[in-house]
């Protein structure tokens, strides 16, 4: 990791790229975005080579970010790497201390409760607790989660689905419905719709004939 920073900090200097000097947290946020969907994406392809190298896409964002602010003297990688070693110790009291747990339910609810106490006990907006950066089907998910929408059986969730375009109107809103109702429909039968549609997608792009720079 220090060869890694150690280069950001040469690309970042006066005589480094231009385009690595420009970069600030917020221009790199789509990048951020793309590399951990490409780091997604690889995780599923059961390749372990191309997941070791978007993995490693992952990490120079970590290093970009960290020199940024390690310039601007508000946190440098060593904080980084501290807090989310602090965090992982005091979320697991289970593994590093003296609680009991029976199940991963109990390592869940712990967890969640550790995280309440991080912040003072005060909850936060819901808007505050679905990143935005997530794709709109993840997002979904967790917005009927945090809204108490009941998983549905699957026969029941399938019809619900099939009501729902039927009297869908040909509309943005017509369609998030039926999105929506997919979702809770995904939710019931155990399956994460947004990794779901990536794996298909990735899977019909794959199979698409390889094109020329003039297509």
């Amino acid at each position: 990791m220090q060869d890694l920073l150690t280069i950001m900090r040469r690309l970042r200097a006066p005589d480094g790229c231009p385009w690595d000097q420009e970069q600030t947290h917020d221009s790199l946020r789509p990048y951020l975005l793309e590399e951990a969907a490409e780091a997604a994406d690889a995780a599923g392809s059961g390749d372990p080579a191309a997941l070791s190298d978007e993995l490693g896409d992952v990490l120079l964002q970590v290093a970009f970010h960290s020199v940024i602010a390690e310039e601007a003297g508000t946190f440098d990688y060593a904080a980084v790497e501290r807090g989310i070693v602090e965090k992982l110790v005091r979320r697991h009291p289970h593994v590093f201390g003296e609680v009991s747990v029976q199940d991963s339910v109990d390592v869940m609810r712990n967890w969640q409760e550790i995280k309440a106490q991080e912040r003072g006990g005060w909850p936060r907006r819901a808007e505050d607790r679905v990143p935005a950066g997530l794709g709109a089907l993840a997002r979904e998910a967790k917005t009927q989660k945090l809204a108490g929408i009941p998983k549905v059986a699957a026969p029941q969730g399938r019809a619900a689905v099939a009501q729902v375009v039927a009297a869908a109107p040909d509309t943005p809103a017509g369609v998030a419905d039926v999105l929506a109702a997919v979702v809770t429909w995904a939710r019931s039968v155990g399956v994460d719709p947004e990794l779901a549609l990536r794996d298909r997608s990735l899977g019909t792009l794959r199979a698409l004939p390889d094109q020329g720079p003039d297509a």
